[in-house]
């Protein structure tokens, strides 16, 4: 006989979700057979941008989400970018990388630790920490409190990673230093080097830390590097142009799709969106974003939620570290929940090495900003990839406005509803098997839950009562 458990809301992730799961015990063991992955908030900007200067764009988007703006800002530019044909001074891509960089290294940072973590091991003994549930706990005492040292150490890190961000772009969250044709800064020296001496301390804890705690969790664990695989399908859109006519990237674009690797561009006319199960008009399903509409409706039959459901050739795909990661080579060792967390801390090391790279490119004689005059017509889209994976941004513009304007986020990918095939979302999927000591007590779930980094700001955002 099953037993219905209902995660409403979760909780340390960014926004609103609620999962709901069957668990099954007819096998002589508890596990999941049944999951509805549920983002509960509407999210509106498709609707507002409609009418607006093209120019608000980079603006109005990062405020989907304060975690990660700068992907939301950087994908916008380039959908500008691509629209009037402007290619941006080297000078001007090196410092949206280095802010989008010092975005990313915080972020995975703020994930492993505080969002993370708690599922494994005890927090401080004082609120809001307590109470704690008695489940499945492996550390020892002294490493746990270790950790937790080290919990505490990351607040202070995530900080420094966000005010490192800000010594180019001015402030961040929402920062307005990404614009068409560049970024609005010329670097000084001092800025170079009070960059410098946040990110050597960024380094210094990625790899004396965080990636030692990330293979502590690993080899104590490691029964978790058998759960919640799903479909072992994944997406990169590649991010971090190292050259201005974008041949060149940290992290390349490719796909794993039915067990093969594919190292290439994902084909953008065969991505479309499902919202059969989705609070959306039927007729607006199963369409290529370039020509997406966005059209609520609420309360509708059996739908459960308000993200739609991306598909790339009609499969549901997993987007995130791990997957960029694997397109590059620099991680393959397998799908699962404790992958994803290795291979996330690896690739902040990767990405804050890279920056030590890029910010020794800046050349301060050198432009930033080349003029770009975005055109009263046309259409575009603008890849690039947020912490938590593969960002896009289509936009069309017609008399000056914006006349369509359609946005799939990594948590769109990884958290979506069943799709019009009845297949389920990328999550859901992994969620199946998992096996449940305690139903009243599923950390379980939220182990595999918490390894995709859900990031529901980005999916939702605010509806009314009628």
């Amino acid at each position: 006989m099953a037993t219905f458990t209902v995660i409403d809301p979760v909780t340390r992730i960014e926004g609103h979700m609620k999962i709901e799961v069957s668990i099954d015990a007819s096998q002589g063991v508890q596990q999941v057979v049944d999951a509805n992955v549920c983002g509960t908030l509407f999210r509106g900007f498709e609707k507002l941008l409609i009418g607006r200067d093209p120019m608000d764009a980079q603006h109005i988007t990062q405020r989907i989400c304060g975690v990660c703006p700068i992907s939301h800002a950087m994908a916008a530019v380039v959908t500008l970018d691509k629209i009037s044909r402007t290619k941006i001074p080297l000078n001007g891509l090196m410092l949206r990388n280095l802010v989008m960089g010092a975005n990313f290294v915080e972020s995975h940072i703020l994930h492993f630790y505080l969002l993370s973590a708690l599922d494994y091991i005890d927090g401080p003994a004082m609120r809001p920490w307590l109470s704690t549930w008695s489940i499945d706990r492996r550390f020892d005492k002294a490493t746990t409190d270790v950790l937790i040292g080290h919990y505490i150490k990351a607040i202070e890190m995530k900080r420094k990673g966000q005010e490192a961000a800000a010594v180019f772009c001015g402030k961040i969250p929402h920062s307005p230093a990404y614009i068409p044709g560049g970024f609005t800064n010329a670097p000084t020296q001092e800025q170079i080097t009070l960059f410098n001496s946040y990110l050597t301390e960024l380094i210094d804890f990625v790899n004396n830390i965080y990636i030692p705690d990330a293979e502590a969790l690993a080899a104590t664990y490691n029964d978790y590097f058998s759960i919640g695989r799903g479909y072992g399908n994944l997406l990169a859109y590649g991010c971090f142009d190292e050259d201005v006519a974008g041949k060149k990237k940290l992290f390349t674009p490719g796909f794993v799709l039915n067990g093969a690797l594919k190292k290439k561009a994902p084909v953008m006319t065969k991505i479309s969106e499902h919202v059969k199960n989705s609070w959306y008009a039927d007729s607006t399903t199963n369409l290529n974003p370039k020509a997406g509409i966005t059209e609520p409706l609420y309360p509708k039959g059996d739908a459960y939620s308000w993200l739609k459901a991306p598909r790339y050739v009609k499969n549901p795909m997993e987007v995130g570290p791990l997957a960029r990661m694997w397109m590059t080579g620099d991680y393959q060792d397998g799908i699962s929940v404790m992958d994803r967390q290795v291979a996330r801390a690896y690739e902040a090391k990767k990405i804050a090495e890279a920056m030590a790279r890029w910010v020794s490119t800046v050349n301060l004689a050198a432009p930033v900003y080349k003029k770009d005059t975005v055109p009263a017509k046309g259409t575009n889209y603008g890849l690039t990839e947020a912490p938590r994976g593969a960002l896009g941004h289509w936009v069309k513009i017609a008399g000056g406005k914006i006349a369509s304007y359609q946005i799939i986020t990594p948590t769109c990918w990884n958290c979506s509803p069943r799709d019009d095939a009845g297949q389920m979302g990328p999550m859901e999927k992994a969620l199946i098997g998992t096996v449940v000591q305690d139903p009243d007590k599923p950390v379980e779930v939220l182990r595999v839950i918490h390894s995709f980094d859900p990031c529901l700001d980005c999916a939702v955002h605010v509806m009314r009562a009628k």
